[in-house]
């Protein structure tokens, strides 16, 4: 059950609205709450009910953990020191990750190394164990340092089973959520948020089901051919994941907030036109804001951050964002898409240390450039993969060949069944070509708009908002009742 499906619209999200409210409005608040925790246990179950104990008790330990660590917690005779304790915590989440996670992947590469062939059975990846491993070491951590106030275990069960960020986050703070929890202002329905919440949640169906669907045909076709690409399909196939990932994850984060907005829980905004950005700095201020902040507060600047010398400074990056990428998933394609944005980085700083200056269109263009180029990497399977599409991007000569061709587009997803006739109307010849063209052409268009925040927050609710909404939902509903709508892509990380 995924968000953009017909079973969370219009089955799961009203009746979780409609009894959470019911037992707020007949005072039974701890039951409300209880039974968030519920619903979004069962929205995780529905996954894969073999992994739910793995959740709770990782909920359980990390509660008992962060008790345990803070300040206003105290013992009579500490056999072990908080400090202690607060390593041990985190140590038990970072290896429970790393089994799940990257327990196939260490011992692959052993195995190359050494020539040993030593095997471990493929490991089944628990859906959201990333987010909210990284969620519950934030909480120890603001435990650990008297950031987090508030010690109340359904409160807490909440803060990290709210089913709209649980699977695919944003990635929360313990101390920007505990208040709205407790709240009594969130306990009743606010018609303004439905509303808002609503708006916002058909901005990102749309995003998800018309456009990123559709970009990930072609995406999905270049990077899994195999054969040569020529110049247009090179650059069809890596554009095309550039918005597919943008628009996936970006109409995710707004599906999720616009769920949350209707029980009255404002989620943080993760993401923030990042394809605007004018450099690789800016880039990371605006795109997955969660993960970047969360980086920076606990790896970056435990590391030393910038209070340290050049070199220093310039490794802290490197190291930040390797471990970044690998965080992504267990391959080395994500490590060289993380050291590439690292060193990207480093220029960065050497370039604003140099007092040059590039012209606003150079310097947009520079950094997306480098973004889709870097996107290939974080794509490809293998490097042999990312050499292929790569080496197509820079064969200009293959502009004028006879050969050069377009990416199968045997389906569409916008649309539905109404869109897929184009193909026995048009030639194949200007469908394949044409077609991801002219959506490449729509999503550059459509990202030097406001984004869905903007949209939702910095203007009136009003009858050309609610028909904005009604348009996008239904369009996008038609297209996902027509054909099956695939899943979130950050699900796999």
């Amino acid at each position: 059950m995924i968000f953009s499906s017909t079973k969370f619209i219009f089955l799961y999200l009203p009746t979780v609205f409609f009894i959470y409210f019911f037992l707020n409005k007949i005072r039974f608040i701890l039951a409300g709450k209880l039974w968030l925790v519920v619903a979004s246990l069962l929205f995780y179950g529905y996954w894969s009910v073999a992994y739910l104990p793995l959740l709770v008790g990782s909920i359980t330990l990390n509660f008992i953990i962060g008790k345990s660590v803070s300040p206003a917690t105290h013992f009579t005779q500490p056999a072990i020191s908080k400090r202690t304790i607060l390593i041990g915590g985190i140590a038990i989440n970072l290896l429970l990750l790393a089994y799940f996670k990257y327990a196939n992947f260490f011992i692959d590469n052993l195995n190359t190394i050494s020539g040993t062939r030593l095997h471990l059975e493929q490991l089944i990846l628990p859906l959201g164990i990333s987010f909210y491993t990284f969620t519950q070491i934030a909480f120890l951590v603001d435990s650990y340092r008297d950031k987090a106030k508030e010690y109340n275990f359904i409160n807490y069960a909440l803060f990290v089973t709210f089913f709209p960020h649980l699977i695919a986050g944003p990635i929360l703070h313990h101390k920007e959520m505990m208040n709205q929890f407790q709240s009594r202002w969130t306990i009743t329905v606010r018609y303004k948020n439905v509303l808002m919440g609503l708006f916002i949640f058909s901005i990102g169906l749309f995003k998800k089901v018309m456009i990123a669907d559709t970009f990930a045909i072609w995406a999905d076709a270049g990077f899994a051919g195999g054969e040569p690409l020529d110049f247009v399909s090179a650059w069809t196939t890596s554009l095309s994941y550039t918005f597919q990932l943008y628009f996936d994850f970006s109409g995710y984060c707004d599906m999720a907030i616009g769920a949350a907005l209707m029980f009255n829980i404002w989620l943080p905004i993760n993401f923030n036109s990042p394809y605007k950005s004018l450099d690789i700095q800016d880039f990371w201020r605006r795109w997955h804001m969660t993960l970047s902040r969360y980086l920076r507060d606990y790896l970056y600047v435990p590391l030393g951050g910038n209070r340290c010398s050049q070199p220093r400074l310039y490794l802290n990056l490197m190291i930040t964002f390797v471990l970044g990428g690998l965080w992504h998933g267990a391959s080395w394609m994500f490590v060289i898409w993380g050291a590439l944005h690292g060193s990207a980085l480093v220029v960065n700083r050497l370039w604003r240390q140099s007092g040059m200056r590039l012209p606003i269109w150079i310097a947009w263009l520079v950094t997306f450039l480098f973004v889709n180029f870097t996107w290939v990497f974080f794509r490809a399977n293998s490097l042999q993969d990312a050499a292929r599409v790569l080496h197509g991007m820079f064969d200009v000569s293959s502009i004028h060949s006879e050969s050069a061709g377009g990416l199968p587009t045997w389906k569409f997803t916008w649309g539905g069944h109404f869109s897929d006739r184009l193909i026995e109307i048009l030639p194949m010849s200007v469908a394949a070509n044409w077609a991801p063209i002219l959506m490449i052409a729509a999503a550059l268009f459509i990202i030097r708009q406001k984004n869905s925040f903007d949209l939702t927050v910095n203007a009136g609710l009003g009858w050309t908002k609610i028909f904005w909404m009604l348009a996008l939902f239904s369009i996008a509903l038609y297209s996902t009742i027509q054909s099956t709508s695939t899943v979130f892509l950050y699900f796999n990380f």
